[in-house]
């Protein structure tokens, strides 16, 4: 490997840019209209412009993107996050077209679009899955069995579904039909596929995720999970670790499960597998995000790993230079996602960054971004701005940092999350880790009723 093309924007493509030249390696970009003087176009070595602003004609556009493969002579894809990064089809025409892919394979990709292949594999091995089905449901008859025997509330979930689109509650059998045909309506829409499943919704859960790395040759390594509860409508807005909820005990079974599973697979390079914990202390595996994950630094902070760097090895084909004994976790990690948003209602704010001020760098806080003056926060993508990451000796000293860090932080011509940060880690809720994924909501009622 001696050119590396990345196959996304903004802060994920300077990030695999600084792992990229600490091997040695040449990077390209790619970039839409919009992004034409963007920062991740500067920094590469080389760019290609691949379309138009709406994703359809840039960053999900594969024929273009192979073209820039071809024109700039990377003999590797990153795909980054988002975007085409699981896409089974970007991965196969990647590998195809002769090009390493920075991730499993095109094979695993295309069994994991499937929820309910993950959930029958869970099955398989033993490892628990929430109740409801494993197979997808074709009728209503059958939502119906299930609501009567589960009782409510139950979860309507897209079978190839992603970033918490199509998840649906049903809580009275009436709204079975209407929920049905929508969850199908937008399963064709937004992933091609109207296939759904049923879950019972798990009350007050917390979403758990174990960090894994596995190499070409079958060598695992579990890294510890992340706490991903702090979540609005199903999308994460805090990630720390370790969880403060999961005992060593816990820790263990989690990396047995998350490594079994990926076994099974014939999984290679980074992935996570995502867990529910119930309200007593019980888990179950949800499925495998097939990338590198946008709080990926929770984990690198807290071992001392660099995660991006042992992508591209394993996909030049090193060894996994780490055993699972090895693997030492060190104080608590943080991370807080900002975004061009209102802070209460989660408005996009598209506009021109005038100014900033940064928070204090230092080995404890670490900012992952793309931010500039005279940055145009563009409609057509998603508005995070950056990462805040944090890290401490303890979660009280970690919290604190995120506190005086946020304060430190500010960004002018748009609006920010930055103010729901300050209230997340000022919560009882969150110093005392009593969390779960509705809590949030209900944080953000309280502050804009007062």
């Amino acid at each position: 490997m001696k050119k590396v093309l990345i196959a996304n924007r903004g802060e994920i493509v300077l990030r695999v840019i600084r792992a990229a030249r600490e091997l040695g390696l040449k990077t390209v970009a790619v970039y839409s209209d919009a992004d034409e003087n963007a920062m991740h176009v500067r920094e590469a070595d080389e760019a290609y412009h691949i379309g138009k602003s709406p994703p359809p004609m840039s960053y999900l556009n594969i024929a273009n993107i192979l073209d820039a493969v071809k024109r700039s002579g990377a003999d590797a894809v990153h795909p980054g996050y988002g975007f085409l990064s699981e896409n089974a089809d970007f991965a196969k025409a990647v590998v195809e077209s002769g090009t390493t892919w920075v991730g499993p394979s095109p094979q695993v990709l295309h069994s994991i679009e499937s929820k309910s292949y993950c959930r029958k594999l869970g099955r398989k091995l033993g490892v628990p899955i929430t109740p409801g089905t494993a197979d997808n449901v074709d009728d209503v008859e059958t939502i119906v069995r299930l609501f009567r025997e589960l009782g409510p509330p139950l979860l309507l979930k897209l079978d190839k579904g992603g970033g918490g689109k199509g998840i649906q509650p049903i809580c009275t059998e009436d709204q079975i039909v209407p929920v049905f045909e929508s969850s199908k309506s937008i399963g064709k829409m937004a992933f091609g596929s109207p296939e759904c499943y049923v879950e019972k919704r798990i009350a007050n859960p917390r979403h758990i995720e174990v960090q894994c790395l596995g190499d070409n040759e079958g060598n695992y390594v579990a890294l510890g999970e992340r706490e991903c509860s702090v979540q609005r409508k199903y999308q994460k807005v805090v990630e720390e670790g370790p969880s403060p909820v999961v005992s060593v005990e816990d820790r263990q079974k989690l990396q047995s499960w998350a490594v079994s599973i990926l076994r099974e697979m014939g999984y290679n390079n980074a992935g996570t597998v995502e867990f529910l914990r119930d309200e007593n202390g019980n888990f179950y595996f949800m499925e495998v995000n097939a990338r590198i994950q946008v709080e990926h630094p929770v984990t690198e902070m807290i071992t001392g790993m660099d995660l991006v760097k042992t992508q591209l090895l394993i996909a030049m084909g090193e060894r996994l230079g780490i055993r699972q004994e090895d693997v030492n976790i060190r104080g608590n990690a943080i991370e807080l996602r900002i975004y061009a948003e209102d802070p209460f209602t989660f408005v996009p704010s598209p506009g021109t960054v005038t100014e900033i001020a940064f928070p204090r760098l230092s080995n404890g806080v670490r900012l992952d971004h793309a931010l500039e003056p005279g940055l145009k926060v563009s409609p057509f993508y998603d508005p995070m701005l950056a990462k805040l990451i944090v890290h401490a000796a303890d979660r009280r000293g970690a919290i604190e940092l995120m506190k005086e860090s946020l304060r430190a932080f500010r960004i002018e011509g748009v609006k920010t999350t930055i103010p729901l940060g300050l209230l997340i880690m000022e919560s009882d809720a969150f110093v005392e880790g009593s969390f779960t994924t509705d809590t949030l909501a209900g944080l953000i009622e309280a502050a804009t009723t007062r």
